[in-house]
């Protein structure tokens, strides 16, 4: 390998990695395995930095191999937003994806319980299932959303499990609004690419429902997150109001056609400054929530 293929294998793997999107894998983990057990370990760290690079690049990375044709046809692949991996590299984001995933994937599975293993290797199913040829799920409409938004939830089910959380009504209620809030943003996420999909003959809950049908679709996800939140404990029911700057950010294309579908990229850009922003509101309420117990 040349002195000059290094930095481009490194930079290659960074795009496919989505670094905006870490802590979205990342800080679910982290927050559950933290609250269960309240301490910093060396599991907390190792599954943290999993969950953080290893997780997205396999997450990505598999997703943009599988989707290179089409993703050679969306003008907003390229960058933050998805990599269009040279065709060469396909192999090598593979093997590093796998070679990076090795060694974590040991000591998780070496300090977990067989319950554990399960939580863990349907997370893995989920991932691989949603690009890899044969499965795809990517493709089968309702079932795209409900497994993307398990890659965010799976590692706080791990995390749990992990950490030997008990399971209450109030928990369950906070993963419902969990899984909610990831089937509505990945549905949303959806509707820009209804026009490229099509052209690509890629199917998704967003070409099924049409561009105004999958927003609305997604607004009510939002709102149903939020109601289950107020089935949480307290302060998780002050959660509840952080599906509104979704819905308004999505509000906007509330009629909006199939052939203009593309201008719902703007609300997705908002969508990403938001999470951050909600991200920063959950934090609060988890370390208020650490507090009151």
């Amino acid at each position: 390998m040349t002195d000059t293929a290094v930095p481009h294998l490194t930079r290659q793997l960074l795009l496919a990695s989505r670094p905006l999107s870490w802590i979205n894998t990342a800080f679910p983990f982290a927050a559950a395995y933290l609250l269960a057990t309240g301490e910093v370990d060396a599991t907390f760290v190792v599954g943290t930095l999993y969950f953080l690079i290893p997780y997205n690049l396999a997450l990505y990375g598999i997703n943009d191999v599988f989707d290179f044709e089409s993703d050679q046809r969306n003008p907003r692949k390229g960058g933050v937003e998805g990599a269009v991996l040279d065709r060469r590299m396909h192999r090598r984001v593979l093997v590093a994806a796998a070679l990076l995933n090795l060694p974590f994937l040991v000591w998780l599975v070496a300090v977990g319980s067989p319950l554990s293993w399960l939580v863990l290797a349907f997370s893995l199913f989920a991932l691989l299932a949603y690009s890899v040829p044969g499965l795809r799920f990517k493709e089968v409409p309702f079932v795209d959303s409900v497994t993307s938004s398990i890659h965010f939830v799976s590692p706080a089910v791990y995390g749990l499990v992990l950490a030997g959380a008990v399971f209450t009504p109030q928990l369950w209620s906070l993963l419902a609004a969990f899984l909610l809030w990831g089937i509505g943003s990945h549905a949303f996420g959806a509707v820009q690419d209804v026009v490229p999909d099509r052209a690509g003959g890629l199917a998704s809950i967003a070409t099924v429902l049409g561009a105004r049908r999958t927003v609305r679709f997604a607004v009510a996800a939002w709102a149903l997150a939020g109601l289950a939140m107020l089935a949480t404990a307290w302060p998780g029911p002050l959660a509840a109001f952080l599906a509104v700057p979704y819905i308004l950010a999505a509000t906007p294309y509330w009629s909006v056609s199939d052939a203009d579908s593309e201008r719902a990229n703007g609300g997705w850009r908002r969508f990403l400054v938001i999470n951050y922003a909600c991200g920063f509101a959950v934090t609060l309420l988890l370390i208020w929530f650490s507090f009151s117990r």
